[in-house]
């Protein structure tokens, strides 16, 4: 697909936009102020895949926790800031990579201009937010509700107001919970700027739902070429974030790498454990940084021809499996023993 072209934006180490990959984000949950149990997050975000790290910082104990959290972490880091503009002049002067604010309310244009002001001097991007749920009266107003129209149209004018304060260094999110006026606010925009756009759909939901909405408001975007950064929103463990991300860029053919697991939804013809055995296999290979299919397949239906065409497959039988690599029975194994088989030929893959 023909991703748009969008400025280039450096944030700490990584780039953005333009041709650069869609990097994965996602946000801690623990209290910034807890600099130890916020970096320990962040080091199990790193490791399942994140790429840029937001915090919340709700006072200035947080904002002074940054300097010492920016000196355990390997990823940017955001400092996401609302309604006190103090707080994010501290967060920058603290080391952050990234701030995001919602100019509508942190104040009047002297404490965005003195925001802008620290920002430009340190060269640290600024994202600015819009959410459906934090729109303007005024143009809740004017469009008789919240809409896509409306939020394009609250982000441009912010842009604007920081462009006018001497300073260009943005990116841009829009965001809604509801799917549909996500996807067409994306759509809107993307033909409006060539600044670089975070995306995706806030407050989604649990892991389950909010995995499934996203999947759907992601992939609609990000297939229109539209988007530059991804966090998937879950209210759960922000690891489960990285591994929705992930797979929803594997699905779209926009990242390369990681093991991907195919498996069969059972029926009466399944005669080992399949539900249990393909959960545990989805959670082990995620050890292993290898660019390969596995297939998960429980009868001899369409099992075999199935597993063939992964890598590397396990196809159930009365109790046992057979394990097919590179199209080719390997061997037959007792059920019990498939788990560990498939993990050894994953150690020795080549």
């Amino acid at each position: 697909m023909m991703r748009n072209k969008t400025k280039e934006i450096q944030i700490g180490n990584v780039k953005i936009g333009a041709a650069n990959p869609i990097a994965i984000q996602s946000m801690t949950n623990t209290k910034t102020e807890d600099a130890a149990a916020t970096v320990a997050q962040i080091h199990a975000l790193e490791k399942a895949g994140c790429e840029i790290i937001r915090c919340a910082v709700p006072t200035m104990e947080a904002a002074e926790a940054i300097k010492e959290i920016k000196k355990q972490i390997h990823i940017p880091l955001v400092a996401d800031i609302h309604f006190d503009y103090r707080l994010a002049i501290a967060a920058v002067e603290n080391g952050v990579d990234k701030i995001r604010i919602n100019p509508g309310n942190v104040g009047n244009n002297q404490r965005i201009q003195a925001v802008v002001d620290c920002c430009k001097s340190h060269n640290v991007p600024i994202r600015v937010g819009v959410n459906s749920g934090s729109l303007e009266k005024n143009l809740v107003e004017k469009y008789g509700g919240v809409t896509a129209q409306g939020l394009v149209e609250s982000a441009l004018d912010k842009a604007a107001l920081i462009e006018s304060m001497g300073y260009d260094n943005l990116v841009i999110s829009i965001k809604s919970s509801d799917v549909m006026m996500c996807i067409e606010a994306h759509e809107q925009i993307a033909k409006e700027t060539d600044y670089p756009l975070h995306v995706g759909i806030t407050e989604s939901g649990t892991v389950y739902s909010g995995s499934i909405k996203s999947a759907v408001g992601l992939g609609n975007i990000l297939y229109q070429g539209i988007g530059d950064t991804i966090r998937v929103s879950l209210t759960g463990d922000p690891v489960q974030e990285i591994y929705a991300a992930k797979m929803i860029l594997k699905t779209l053919g926009l990242r390369k790498g990681g093991i991907s697991v195919v498996s069969c939804p059972t029926c009466g013809r399944t005669q080992i454990d399949l539900i249990s055995l393909a959960g545990q296999v989805e959670e082990m290979v995620k050890e292993f940084d290898l660019d390969i299919k596995v297939a998960v397949m429980g009868c001899a239906v369409n099992g075999p021809g199935e597993a063939r065409e992964a890598d590397i497959g396990i196809a159930g039988g009365i109790g046992e499996g057979l394990l097919i690599k590179k199209g080719e029975i390997v061997k037959k194994i007792p059920e019990a023993q498939l788990l560990e088989a498939l993990r050894q030929e994953l150690i020795n893959w080549k």
